[in-house]
């Protein structure tokens, strides 16, 4: 696998996230996953547009996204998106061949692991194992939440070893996992960044860029999170819903995420293919529908994808 594909911060749903900071409950319902870290040292965070406005607004808001074209959702499209995430997470466009895969990458989110990462530090994983436990009770991994929900939030491996790595292994070979895995992505993340990118009047690419920034850096409302990220490009770019050229606030967007990634400690880490040699192509070339063929770098390696 290549570098760590998420800052520690919030694995779990929007509407969630933006609880911790809107005062929708006290802290103490809040997942410790979920809560700002204190130690962080960011700008205020921001709020949380899919979670804010009245129910009806929101509802209204919804229904003028459902109308518009799929873009990123149409299944061609998406199957190009997790290919792109896959040349960045495990360095192949087979990504229906990493649901097994998991390591530690050092990172400080403990164990990464399945098709985009989910990681046992971030809360995304927890989620993913509790809501396949739900539906699979007897499952292999079910023993392990307990240690999961002790590590949430931390890299720590207590609980886990020995044996959860060859558990995650196991699980993964099993078709209904591997669905888990898929629906724990688009309720995460892909859902989320393909709706407000919409919202953001952002066609095809603009909603891949959304969703793999959602994915490098999560889903938190601080300066570092997707949300603080698309909050500092709207500070210097209009978005194409607010009469903005989308290419622009596009590269403007990119510029924040990559200023996020230069942040982090470890060089190795801090590797800007996904967004240097990847998405600033196709958005130069004027690709905004992401159409095949596509060629891009990542980490030195050349990808396409052909015509259809």
């Amino acid at each position: 696998m290549k570098p760590a594909t998420r800052i520690i911060l919030i694995g779990a749903p929007v509407a969630i996230a933006a609880s911790a900071f809107l005062g929708i409950g006290g802290k103490e319902e809040i997942p410790l996953a979920d809560r700002p870290r204190e130690d962080r040292k960011t700008a205020a965070p921001v709020q949380n547009p899919l979670a804010s406005g009245t129910a009806s607004e929101r509802q209204a808001l919804e229904a003028r996204i459902a109308r518009m074209p799929a873009g990123l959702a149409h299944p061609a499209k998406k199957e190009i998106a997790a290919q792109l995430v896959s040349s960045a997470e495990h360095s192949t466009l087979d990504w229906r061949g990493r649901y097994g895969a998991i390591e530690d990458l050092g990172d400080g989110n403990g164990y990464t692991a399945g098709s985009i990462g989910f990681c046992s530090g971030t809360n995304d994983m927890l989620q993913l194992v509790e809501a396949y436990t739900a539906d699979h009770p007897d499952n292999g991994l079910a023993r392990y939440l307990p240690a999961l929900r002790k590590v949430d939030g931390s890299d720590s491996h207590e609980g886990l070893d020995p044996g959860f790595t060859d558990a995650w292994s196991t699980e993964a070979a099993k078709p209904a996992f591997r669905a888990a895995q898929d629906a724990a992505r688009d309720r995460i993340y892909f859902d989320p960044a393909v709706r407000l990118a919409k919202m953001d009047g952002l066609g095809t690419l603009g909603q891949f860029i959304y969703y793999d920034a959602m994915l490098l850096h999560g889903p938190g409302l601080a300066r570092d999170g997707f949300y603080g990220i698309r909050r500092a490009a709207m500070d210097r770019a209009r978005t194409a819903a607010e009469g903005g050229a989308e290419k622009r606030y596009l590269n403007v967007f990119l510029d924040e995420s990559r200023s996020a990634m230069r942040t982090r400690t470890n060089p190795a880490w801090r590797d800007t293919s996904r967004i240097d040699t990847a998405q600033r192509v196709f958005l130069r070339n004027g690709n905004m529908r992401l159409t095949p063929p596509l060629q891009w770098r990542m980490y030195g390696e050349t990808f396409r994808i052909p015509a259809s």
